[in-house]
């Protein structure tokens, strides 16, 4: 590693006068600050994780309890709205666990200055979860979307600094682990967390079948 980037990494860029009126953060400062504003965003998602999570046992009983009196349309179409949330959870906490292990990546830039190696997929992976949850929580598209611009930034400063650029392939592959780990913990999680309806016994003198969500 070049005496030039780690001089850029740790310290504040620029002249002393420069420095005395506007301060540039050094890099571990300006992915340090990165990572402080993904947590806020994996906290706002557990939180929003907790609302559905309440809105989900809700309409659970609710289910349960118009089935259990033969009232199958009213328990079909709260089933749908279970359904619904279910699949809103799914997508909250996929995104929350992606965002989980962005943060792990960062703070090994932070150890280490790799920074190429580490934030290619991080930003790639901001992406995908700023897609993901597009029109449904706009307050965290804007600070995902934000976060990954600022990854960037400081993708191509350590470019400029060290003359490598990031390898493309290797961060859209990593990027795609990150995902599909994600995704796997979510359908375990999800299992653990919001139950399946049980499968009950239709109600005497009904001939109607229960859809389950």
């Amino acid at each position: 590693m070049s005496s030039k980037f780690l001089k850029r990494w740790e310290e504040r860029d620029g002249s002393r006068i420069k420095a005395a009126i506007k301060p540039t953060p050094s890099l571990r400062s300006k992915i340090q600050i990165a990572s402080k504003r993904i947590e806020a965003q994996i906290q706002y998602l557990e939180s929003s994780l907790t609302n559905l999570a309440e809105r989900d046992k809700y309409l659970f009983s609710k289910v349960v309890d118009a089935y259990s009196k033969g009232q199958q349309h009213r328990a079909n179409i709260f089933a749908n709205e279970l359904s619904e949330v279910r699949k809103m959870a799914n997508l909250m906490m996929n995104s929350q666990l992606a965002l989980e292990r962005v943060v792990l990546r960062l703070r090994t830039v932070t150890q280490m200055g790799n920074v190429m190696a580490a934030l290619g997929p991080a930003s790639n992976v901001l992406q995908n979860v700023k897609t993901g949850i597009a029109g449904i929580l706009p307050n965290a598209e804007r600070e995902i979307g934000d976060v990954s611009m600022l990854l960037n930034d400081i993708m191509a400063e350590a470019g400029q600094t060290t003359g490598i650029g990031p390898d493309f392939d290797v961060a859209n592959e990593d990027a795609r682990k990150i995902l599909a780990e994600a995704a796997m913990v979510t359908e375990q999680r999800m299992k653990e967390k919001f139950p399946e309806l049980p499968m009950l016994e239709q109600p005497e003198g009904t001939g109607e079948n229960f859809s389950q969500p």
